[in-house]
């Protein structure tokens, strides 16, 4: 997708419904920034780590929301955005139970997919973990996932900003180093690459979604669905090398 020109240049069962997995978590973080500010403190506690993967979370840490999200979106974290999900929902009730919280947080994220025109998207969870082993925790097309990821880097360009490195090193607030690999393997080989997000689970299969830049200032989105976890790579490998043939002869 051409967001400059604001053209599909391929597609393929772009409409087609499929289990998102982490993509998940780019709306889970666009809610979170509309919660609260970036500066605001979220603590780790078990629950939170109760979700599927770790991490490297520890029960007690103090983390800036900013510093957490970016370590959720390039690990891919579970417990990173379970625990953003458990500090940020219901706020506006005060005796809410853990299962009302989360509720409310992913009541938010279907609420701004709505307001967004998302129109084959909803949200079950806020990781997109699947909640058995035929029901996904997130549903939505290519064609929507774009539309989502165009929205991220165009209205909040920081939000995904992390995702272009390979690794970075986060601390929390209590001064705890954390050391994250990018779970998109291939954003040293994308030229220009603004922003990625991998997602892979049972149901879903493998998921990947990219922006990058081979112009100055011609954003390009890339978004699979329902690949497979190795082929996702060699999916987007192939379109980024199309999209480099299309632009390089149309000149």
């Amino acid at each position: 997708y051409d967001v400059r020109n604001q053209k599909v240049l391929y597609a393929k069962d772009e409409d087609r419904r499929l289990p998102l997995a982490s993509l998940t978590k780019i709306m889970s973080a666009l809610v979170a920034e509309d919660i609260s500010p970036l500066y605001g403190t979220i603590t780790i506690s078990g629950e939170a780590l109760s979700a599927e993967g770790d991490s490297g979370l520890l029960i007690g840490e103090e983390w800036s929301l900013k510093n957490l999200l970016d370590f959720s979106l390039l690990t891919s974290s579970n417990d990173g955005m379970r625990a953003v999900a458990l500090s940020l929902g219901a706020l506006s009730r005060a005796n809410a139970t853990s299962a009302e919280i989360m509720s409310d947080f992913v009541l938010e994220m279907n609420n701004k997919a709505s307001a967004m025109g998302l129109k084959n998207t909803y949200f079950l969870n806020e990781t997109g973990l699947d909640e058995d082993e035929v029901k996904s925790g997130a549903y939505g097309t290519a064609h929507d996932v774009s539309r989502l990821f165009e929205y991220s880097i165009t209205h909040h360009p920081e939000l995904l900003a992390a995702t272009k490195e390979p690794r970075s090193v986060f601390y929390s607030s209590n001064n705890q180093a954390h050391l994250a690999r990018n779970t998109n393997f291939l954003v040293d080989e994308i030229p220009g690459i603004i922003a990625s997000k991998t997602g892979f689970t049972n149901a879903a299969g493998g998921n990947l979604v990219v922006a990058f830049d081979p112009e100055i200032g011609r954003p390009i989105i890339i978004s699979i669905l329902g690949s497979t976890e190795r082929g996702r790579f060699e999916d987007v490998r192939s379109l980024v090398s199309a999209v480099m043939f299309y632009i390089n002869n149309s000149k």
